[in-house]
């Protein structure tokens, strides 16, 4: 059953003026259905997003009409049918991306945070940026593609590259990959992946699969022992095949 105050709903009693709450509240949900979309930018429904943004349906269904009211509208949303982004709700969705990813960057390399704490900093201050302070930091970087846990990181005019790395539990036994990215959404297992050795750029092979969905065994980079990994942690890594 679906919380009835989620992240975004939770977050925007901090702020100091409703319009700020909303204008939060609306990123979040510009970002979370460009994420569940995918590349192919299929239909995505009120339910996916309830369940992403760990809020009631209801709540989600009555934001999808906002979004879809406004002028110009966000998203394009028919009940039962799902909802899609709009060219101006892409447009914001991009735009939020990137100011998390950059600040998530900006914080590793700059400040030294350990990369299971860049996100939820990034969660807080990506809405507030100025396009001015996004550039500083671009540059301070010297434009970056990627984020600590492998993102693209979306260009100034919102595109990102076109090759889609798939995920490691799609690949077969003794096929190898490299890293392309990780989940960044749970600290504690960025943590053990990290203490495992994996991290975006390392060639992972996968040596076996356990049966009904079971755990991985993967060989990482040259260590000879397998180390092995859940379905859940597979799923959440995914990879470059050549």
């Amino acid at each position: 059953m679906a919380k009835s105050a989620g992240k975004s709903e939770k977050r925007s009693t901090a702020k100091s003026t409703p319009a700020a709450a909303a204008s939060e509240a609306i990123d979040d949900y510009l970002k979370a259905i460009f994420e569940l979309s995918g590349r192919e930018e299929r239909q995505v429904s009120s339910t996916e997003i309830a369940a992403h943004l760990e809020i009631s349906g209801a709540s989600a269904t009555n934001m999808l009409q906002k979004l879809a009211a406004l002028d110009p509208p966000l998203v394009v949303y028919k009940k039962h049918h799902g909802v899609h982004l709009s060219k101006a709700g892409r447009r914001r969705a991009l735009e939020i991306i990137r100011h998390h990813r950059l600040i998530e960057t900006f914080l590793h390399l700059v400040l030294g945070y350990p990369w299971d704490e860049v996100h939820e900093e990034a969660e807080r201050l990506e809405h507030f940026i100025s396009e001015r302070f996004e550039e500083r930091i671009a540059a301070k970087l010297g434009h970056p593609e990627f984020d600590p846990h492998g993102h693209a990181i979306p260009a100034l005019d919102g595109t990102l590259p076109t090759s889609e790395p798939q995920s490691l539990s799609r690949l077969n036994p003794g096929q190898s990959a490299r890293v392309a990215s990780v989940s960044d959404k749970d600290p504690e297992m960025l943590r053990y992946l990290a203490a495992q050795g994996i991290r975006p750029g390392v060639k992972l092979t996968l040596t076996e699969q356990l049966p009904f969905q079971g755990a991985f065994h993967v060989r990482i980079g040259t260590q000879k022992k397998a180390a092995l990994l859940s379905h859940p942690l597979a799923e959440a890594i995914a990879v470059a095949v050549k």
